[in-house]
């Protein structure tokens, strides 16, 4: 049985190739790091450490944040990481990460609702027989006490969505799944935090669609275990792929 991730699914349905680079043949990606996945990364880290401490009731200061980003993004930080945009430099970047938290603090403060789970790793069994399976982790999980409704947080530093586009959702539609099935929560709302919009969008899904979504993804599991021909989907996702020296759309 092979244990798939959303990341996986979705790779296969962005890139066949590139699916084949990533998971098949395995191959070493070109780019370790382009600057906007290192961004997201150390927003992520620094917003997870921001609501550790709120778990554990220290109430954490605007200025602790911002200092745990800026040593965790100079810890880590490589010179080979790559910027696609040769008029923007690191320092933007950089920069844009402190912006990114001080308005997610700012508007957030103080962190009142009842955050329960960290990086939460969800199992999905999509057929319950074991041989359908995915897991993935949540950003941050939520429960309201007095509503008993459940909440999946996810940040995101790039571009916004339309609120139709997040009604299609699969990733966090799937994620929901394996909430309910954990919790035995009778309603889960998928959040999303556009950070560079400073902006918190919802959606929900009913019994049905959710259904519906269990037996699209065992069709495209199908689809992948027997295909043999993987090809390139050429897309303007490719200025950012880390195989682009093993492509032969691409070198073209």
């Amino acid at each position: 049985m092979t244990l798939y991730s959303y990341s996986r699914i979705s790779t296969f349905e962005q890139c066949p190739l590139k699916f084949k680079f990533r998971y098949i043949e395995k191959i070493t990606p070109e780019i370790e790091h382009t600057v906007e996945a290192y961004l997201g990364g150390k927003v992520h880290e620094a917003l997870e450490w921001m609501y550790s401490q709120v778990i554990k009731k220290q109430a954490p200061q605007l200025e602790d944040v911002i200092e745990y980003y800026a040593k965790s993004w100079k810890k880590d930080f490589k010179e080979n990481i790559r910027i696609v945009n040769p008029q923007l430099t690191f320092e933007y970047y950089f920069d844009k990460g402190i912006k990114f938290i001080i308005d997610y603090f700012v508007k957030n403060y103080p962190f009142s609702d009842n955050t329960i789970e960290l990086e939460h790793q969800v199992i999905i069994d999509l057929n319950n027989n074991g041989k359908y399976v995915l897991q993935g982790y949540i950003d941050r999980l939520v429960h309201d006490k007095e509503s008993n409704i459940f909440e999946i947080h996810d940040y995101k530093t790039g571009s916004i969505r339309s609120q139709d586009d997040l009604d299609k959702d699969k990733q966090l539609a799937l994620y929901s799944i394996g909430v309910k099935d954990k919790f035995n929560a009778e309603e889960v709302h998928l959040i999303w935090h556009f950070l560079d919009f400073n902006q918190k969008m919802i959606s929900k899904r009913t019994p049905e669609q959710l259904e519906q979504l269990k037996q699209e993804i065992i069709r495209l599991i199908n689809k992948i275990e027997s295909t043999t021909d993987f090809p390139a989907i050429p897309s303007s996702l490719c200025r950012w792929c880390e195989f682009g020296k093993y492509c032969e759309f691409k070198k073209g």
